[in-house]
């Protein structure tokens, strides 16, 4: 080979500027150049596939369609191969030697003119080379990042006596085109030689090329070799009919992509045409996730492009009350940056999410309607993070009906029902989801607001975690039933239904003539409180307790005030209206020594450890110390009064 078959040329674009821009600031990971060079070589294979599929013959039909990389650390050179369709020494001066030309965007420019003659597309009767991924004509440039010097040896796969040709070039301005020696040239397709810098030589390790290809390009349609050994294995399996896939295939699918040694709780394979092109398999963990812990931003689904890794985790593609959602997206009409790294705009990622959130809840209903055992474990693995969905206006119905509750009707703290089968065993007459914040069953069974509604057999909902009482506020209601906490239940809200606690034996109400010395008691009870309550007064909201503390106003309840104090590191105790029950026997007792003594210590104590009990009841302590002493006194006034009795 002569010099004079060597041609020098420049590169026709501002180059020196242009290679700086795509080689130091364009991309912001340095693996991303292998992602580049192997999808230019995937595309080449596709070009060829796509001609063969219409009856054309290339050179040596039968090499196999395949991508070989291999390392050679003593002269620092990484080669990425490929039996494509090849370029002649023209178009490796159009393609490689014009920034931003792309050889992919002309082919598929081409295939539009082409007639159809057998590999069409089924729905539009094109020929179907859709899964050619170079648009930007850019991407090569990126292994100039890691090389100081880049060969490409090429062979076009039709055309008698088709010469291979060598382009080469640092990167810095121009580049060289000249016939291909003997053994440099391939049978068929390209090889691409990089030469890697010394500050890249983390490129030559094995495991480091090895984890790049399975991170990026580990679903590509033609199989990886990486030094002999085949990489991509595992098939895109979102990709393939449904009919086809067994249980088997999926779980192992879902273990690949999340490491997670359990199988999943169910998977959910969408291909969709329309309004959006996608395909997506979804899977529901069988197990639990912190996201209101460390896992608060580990959430979210991989968006490939063609076969192509985009990003993990992307969180535009699900809201955040699907978090528990594991599972790849793969759309071919994705809108990206120059770079390929970063998205263009968020309008078809909005469509994407629009449909997998109705196929979502679609899911969900019909395992809540045919396995209702199987949704129950969802809503105890992921019911949490799936209350969020209050948030999400247009499906908040949806997302209601798929709400579960403890509640006060069910056996044990382990069951769970619905606003549906609430609804079905509510008396004639009620249109309110009543409900109670409580850190569990048995405190909120206790709460003395829940008694009324105890009595007259109205159920309650019982929420236990701090999120509840935002989602109740925040659905506000249901089928026109509106959510309302016990607590803030006006007197006559229970008016029309009927007392059924039957034949109980209760205490007589107080005689009129009684009223006044009751009313004086409340009195001197408030003297003995101070400033701690806002008042003392007779309750209608009681059946069994003897006391309650109310908020004044009843805007909001102890558990949210609780929960904003917290927030806001107030530790201070809130000032309410003390209700106690005019029928109950501590009163009556305490109406006695009040009438015998209205400056009786006992009274004083009993009238503090009845508001502490309150204060306790209502969740609020924080002076357990003063309340032990105060408890202490009362039991040792109690004791010397039992036993001045008992001489008696």
């Amino acid at each position: 080979m002569t010099r004079k078959d060597r041609q020098t040329r420049e590169f026709r674009a501002e180059v020196r500027k242009v290679l700086n821009i795509l080689t130091h600031s364009l991309y912001t990971n340095r693996e991303i150049f292998l992602r580049e060079l192997i999808s230019n070589a995937s595309d080449a294979l596709d070009k060829l596939r796509f001609r063969i599929n219409r009856g054309e013959k290339p050179l040596v039909p039968d090499m196999p369609l395949e991508i070989r990389i291999s390392i050679d650390k003593d002269k620092k050179l990484l080669t990425i191969a490929d039996t494509g369709i090849g370029m002649s020494a023209e178009e490796l001066g159009e393609n490689l030697g014009t920034i931003a030309k792309s050889g992919s965007e002309e082919f598929l420019a081409q295939v539009d003119n082409l007639a159809p003659a057998g590999g069409e597309n089924a729905e539009t009767g094109r020929p179907d080379a859709a899964n050619i991924v170079g648009r930007f004509g850019i991407g090569f440039y990126s292994a100039f990042m890691v090389a100081e010097k880049i060969e490409v040896i090429s062979r076009p796969a039709f055309g008698d006596g088709a010469a291979a040709h060598i382009w080469t070039s640092d990167g810095l301005g121009s580049y060289s085109v000249e016939p291909a020696a003997g053994d440099d040239a391939p049978g068929r397709g390209t090889v691409v030689r990089a030469y890697i810098k010394d500050n890249a030589t983390e490129f030559l390790e094995k495991f480091r090329v090895e984890s790049v290809i399975r991170n990026h390009s580990g679903f590509m349609p033609f199989p990886i070799f990486l030094d002999g050994s085949r990489v991509n294995s595992e098939p895109a399996l979102w990709l393939e009919p449904k009919f086809s896939i067994k249980k088997e295939q999926y779980d192992a699918f879902y273990k690949t992509l999340t490491c997670d040694a359990n199988a999943p709780l169910d998977a959910l394979h969408l291909s969709v045409d329309a309004p959006v092109q996608f395909n997506a398999i979804l899977y529901i963990p069988d197990s639990p996730q912190d996201f209101f812990g460390m896992e608060r931003d580990y959430w979210g689904v991989d968006l490939y492009a063609r076969r192509v890794l985009i990003q993990r985790r992307n969180k535009d593609l699900i809201p955040e009350y699907l978090a528990f959602l594991k599972g790849v997206t793969d759309t071919e009409d994705l809108p990206l940056n120059i770079s390929r790294e970063t998205l263009q705009e968020n309008a078809l990622l909005r469509k994407i999410n629009q449909v997998i959130v109705k196929q979502a809840l679609s899911h969900l209903e019909k395992t809540a309607r045919e396995e209702p055992e199987k949704y129950l474990r969802f809503w105890r693995l992921h019911g949490k993070i799936f209350k969020l969905g209050y948030h999400d206006f247009p499906n908040r119905e949806r997302v209601s009906a798929l709400l579960r509750f403890n509640t006060s009707a069910l056996d044990d703290g382990e069951s769970l029902t619905g606003l549906e089968d609430y609804m079905a065993r509510a008396p004639e007459g009620q249109k309110t989801f009543w409900y109670v914040a409580a850190p569990n069953r048995e405190a909120a069974r206790l709460n003395p607001h829940t008694e009324r509604f105890r009595a007259r057999g109205i159920e309650v909902l019982y929420l236990y975690e701090p999120v509840d009482e935002f989602v109740m506020e925040g659905l506000g209601k249901y089928r026109e039933w509106e959510f309302k906490p016990v607590e803030n239940a006006p007197d006559d809200a229970l008016a029309a239904f009927e007392d059924k606690t039957g034949t109980r034996e209760k205490i007589a109400p107080l005689p009129e003539e009684e009223q006044e010395n009751f009313a004086a008691l409340l009195n001197r009870m408030k003297e003995i409180l101070g400033d701690k309550v806002r008042e003392v007064r007779v309750s209608q909201r009681l059946e069994d307790s003897p006391a309650v503390l109310v908020s004044p106003d009843g805007a909001m309840t102890s558990s949210m005030e609780k929960l904003l104090k917290v927030m806001h590191k107030d530790d201070s105790l809130p000032v309410k209206v003390l209700e106690v029950n005019q029928a109950h026997p501590l009163l009556r007792g305490m109406l006695g020594i009040f009438k015998a003594d209205s400056g009786d210590n006992m009274l004083a104590l009993m009238t503090r450890g009845l508001f502490d009990a309150s204060l306790l009841l209502d969740g609020f302590i924080r002076e357990p110390q003063a309340l032990a002493s105060r408890m202490n006194s009362l039991l040792t006034e109690t004791a010397a009064l039992y036993a001045e009795i008992r001489k008696a």
